[in-house]
């Protein structure tokens, strides 16, 4: 399962990050780490993420204005975990209000982390599980590879199922082409390709999905698509 997750981190001290890095590396995380809050945001805007991990104290912006640009500029929804030496109480509450999932506080526990990042995964439905996806009046039955739309199975190609898999099991997260190729078709350059453009739209129509019916998929100009719903004041979230 790990194998396949993609995590980044935010960490300014390298002696602090690279142990970190070595329990993440020994349980089959593959990890991006940053060590400022300028970067950071830069590799989210341009690469796909599963789960972030962030500390507070950084040379260029504090953790807590970055986890604030995370969740309301970017409107990232994946999980969040803050590891940091902050250990007042006022301290873990600002940090989880302002979005993150889970607080530790430093000197952390091998054990407790691994353990930590599990329940986060499992939480944000990031495992490889074969149930059921109910997502408004569309269902993705993931034991028969199928989606079915009021109960009615629509008829989709294997690339097309895989695409309907990825969004929702992830509404309200943005993915760019360059995650959907990779993922999806197993392209990791960055060739010109109308092919993720061409799947959305052909699933945009085989499932209805758009607004009258809840949902739409969003396109994001430069990056890629969302699936969002919609709610009854007409607004997306």
């Amino acid at each position: 399962m790990s194998d396949d997750l993609k995590l980044l981190y935010l960490e300014d001290d390298q002696n602090q990050a690279d142990d970190l890095l070595a329990i993440l590396k020994d349980s089959g995380y593959g990890c991006t780490h940053c060590r400022n809050a300028g970067t950071f945001l830069e590799a989210l805007k341009t690469d796909d993420f599963d789960l972030l991990i962030m500390d507070w104290e950084l040379p260029d912006m504090s953790g807590i204005k970055a986890l604030e640009q995370v969740r309301s500029f970017m409107n990232w929804k994946g999980p969040i975990l803050f590891v940091t030496n902050r250990d007042s109480e006022q301290d873990i509450v600002d940090a989880l209000e302002k979005g993150a999932d889970d607080y530790m506080v430093k000197p952390f526990k091998r054990s407790e982390l691994l353990a930590r990042l599990s329940a986060l995964i499992r939480k944000a439905g990031l495992l490889d599980d074969r149930g059921k996806i109910e997502v408004g009046s569309f269902t993705v039955d993931q034991s028969n590879r199928r989606v079915l739309v009021n109960g009615e199975p629509v008829m989709l190609t294997t690339k097309e199922y895989e695409l309907a898999v990825i969004l929702f099991k992830n509404v309200g997260r943005l993915f760019s082409r360059k995650y959907l190729l990779k993922h999806i078709w197993g392209i990791e350059s960055d060739i010109s390709t109308r092919t993720v453009d061409a799947h959305v739209s052909s699933l945009r129509k085989k499932l209805k999905i758009r607004a009258d019916n809840g949902y739409r998929i969003k396109t994001v100009y430069q990056h890629g698509y969302r699936l969002e719903r919609e709610t009854e004041a007409g607004t997306l979230v």
